[in-house]
């Protein structure tokens, strides 16, 4: 088994196609796993994240493109800026399944552009097209615009918006105008090299090693993903959106800036809400059975937009944490963003913490101009998307993510982020191990690098007692470990609801006639996630970092049915470092030999 990759150097208006061969492909397999093969050996270090010097890596796995089960997701690898970190971000929607229909496997980006390009790829051709008539525009008019000038309007296209361009450290990458490789900035790195975007057509087959094998275990897999509670009812019915009210009735639904758990307006803003009022009806990434996306509209009023969304993490960050009950306001402010081309989840997260700053007295009225920064102002948080990714007023500060809006204002802890990346939709106070699982991720705040909350909420793969901290260290690793496979194959992790390591293990032996066992399977997942480590620690990052806002260790949730409880972060952390085989956080010598990194 080998991978075509395309190398583009923007500088000089180049690219070549290069092999990785079977071996490599072994130990990092694809996607994530070898998007950080490649920037940990070529990416020096310290190396400014908006510099030409930096990597821009999009990376397909071996399952991408074939009949397995929501095998449609790809995944983009760089130096975040956001938070000099490793920068990666999952996509799902079609555009990766198209990279491998035209016979790639992944792009490697160096460089950067003298004027504003876009790539395309039409099978074997590779051309960079002028951009400068896109330059400005947001990622819905980019994707019709480019498909009427190939001439080819079945063509697959990810992009950046305005966010992207103006070097907005919040800022996605966007495909089929609503799916977002979201997180750490990696539209902005995209903008800094001129890059506007990247259009796909491709018309060969996915290779498949055993086809009756690979048919056999899609079938098996299939009918646990329709049995499953979650991924066989609950999503579809309600898609992500069904974990509001199921968040806020535990105390974990972060609300004003994650100042409690319980946001009284929850069912205001709920998956039921948002089904009985505003859904046209549900949509899929490219072959998922799952089809949790929801297509929404508002007909009428201030908040008019017909579009999909929101998804349960920008439904959250728009709503709850910024005091907001207003549901047309988070629909218009979610597809405003997938327009603009920016992460809601850092974008709602940062305006909470400008908003308990105002609350507090640490920002004065004159640096707002006429902006509400009051609890619940749906204009403010809808009106500030085009400023935050234009860079207008006190957008700007917005642009730059929490951590730096609550240091330029005095307050760095009320900046709700792990690694200079803002937390998710749950807070960690009432989940021991989803709150280790923060603590722990490499890039930040993520609840997608270790999903605890499927054990200690859903009870999935079994029910864990949320507030013990007793072994949450090993299935945080578990976690951790499993998922860097599943970004590296790339499938998405909602099958893990209903599909462990044996099963994804006969997707990967079929597909690559690898003959794995799952425990080949964990111990590649463990490799991918101690390289990551390492290139962090490389960048500067050590057992300090891994660390929680002092809200979550010091301050007992005031209320609901998580009231009284802090995160016993200390305890965990040091059984995780010991079931890792690191110290101070960083992988030892043993381990980096052990798993063949040293």
């Amino acid at each position: 088994m080998e991978a075509s990759i395309i190398r583009v150097d923007l500088t000089k208006q180049t690219h070549k196609v290069e092999k990785i061969g079977d071996a490599v492909l072994r130990k990092y397999i694809g996607g994530r796993g070898l998007g950080v093969r490649i920037l940990y050996d070529e990416l020096k270090p310290k190396t400014d994240a908006l510099k030409p010097e930096n990597k821009l890596i999009f990376m397909t796995g071996p399952l991408e493109g074939t009949y397995v089960p929501t095998a449609g997701r790809f995944h983009v690898v760089t130096k975040s800026p956001l938070t000099g970190g490793i920068g990666d971000s999952n996509c799902g929607g079609d555009w990766g399944p198209e990279l491998r229909f035209a016979g790639y496997e992944g792009i490697i980006l160096e460089g950067k552009s003298p004027k504003p390009v876009y790539l395309w790829i039409n099978d074997g051709a590779i051309e960079l097209k002028n951009a400068a008539k896109l330059w400005g525009k947001g990622v819905w008019d980019t994707e019709d615009m480019i498909r009427e000038e190939i001439g080819e309007k079945n063509a697959k296209i990810a992009s950046i918006g305005p966010a992207g361009e103006n070097l907005v450290l919040i800022a996605g990458i966007i495909n089929r105008k609503h799916r977002a490789a979201g997180r750490a900035g990696v539209g902005a790195v995209m903008g800094s090299k001129n890059l506007k975007a990247i259009a796909v057509k491709g018309s060969k087959k996915v290779p498949v090693t055993n086809d009756a094998k690979l048919r056999e275990a899609v079938k098996k897999s299939q009918d646990l993903i329709k049995k499953n509670a979650v991924t066989g009812s609950g999503l579809p019915t309600l898609g992500t959106m069904i974990l509001i009210n199921v968040t806020n009735q535990n105390g974990i639904l972060p609300t004003r800036n994650f100042q409690t758990g319980v946001f009284p307006k929850a069912d205001d803003v709920s998956g039921e809400t948002l089904k009985a009022k505003y859904l046209k009806g549900q949509i899929g990434c490219w072959g998922c059975p799952i089809r949790c996306g929801r297509v929404t509209e508002v007909k009428t009023g201030p908040y008019k937009i017909d579009g999909e969304g929101p998804e349960y993490e920008s439904g959250w960050a728009l709503s709850a944490t910024c005091g907001n009950n207003n549901l047309e306001s988070v629909v218009k402010a979610s597809n405003l963003c997938d327009d603009m081309g920016m992460d809601p989840i850092s974008f709602g997260s940062t305006i909470a913490c400008a908003m308990e700053l105002f609350e507090k007295g640490k920002i004065p009225k004159t640096d707002l101009g006429n902006l509400n920064l009051k609890w619940g102002a749906s204009d403010t948080i809808v009106n500030l998307v085009e400023l935050t990714a234009r860079r207008k007023g006190f957008g700007n500060f917005i642009a730059d993510g929490s951590m730096r809006l609550a240091k330029k204002y005095g307050a760095p802890e009320l900046a709700m982020q792990v690694k200079g990346l803002e937390l998710p939709a749950y807070d960690p106070r009432g989940v021991q191990g989803h709150a280790l699982g923060y603590a722990t991720s490499n890039r930040g705040g993520c609840h997608l690098r270790a999903y605890m909350i499927s054990a200690e909420i859903l009870g999935l793969p079994q029910p864990l007692d949320r507030f013990a901290t007793k072994d949450k260290a090993k299935w945080v690793k578990i976690f951790q470990d499993l998922f860097a496979v599943v970004d590296s194959l790339s499938i998405c992790k909602f099958a893990t609801f209903a599909l462990g390591a044996p099963e994804i293990t006969e997707f990967i032996n079929a597909t690559t006639g690898w003959n794995w066992t799952p425990e080949d399977t964990m111990k590649t997942g463990e490799r991918i996630y101690n390289l990551e480590r390492m290139f962090i620690n490389r960048e500067g990052f050590a057992g300090k970092d891994d660390t929680l806002p002092k809200r979550f260790l010091e301050t007992p949730m005031p209320e609901g049915p998580t009231k009284g409880y802090t995160v016993k972060l200390p305890e965990m952390l040091s059984e995780y470092y010991r079931e890792r085989g690191w110290a101070d956080g960083k992988p030892t010598p043993q381990k980096a030999k052990e798993l063949g990194l040293a």
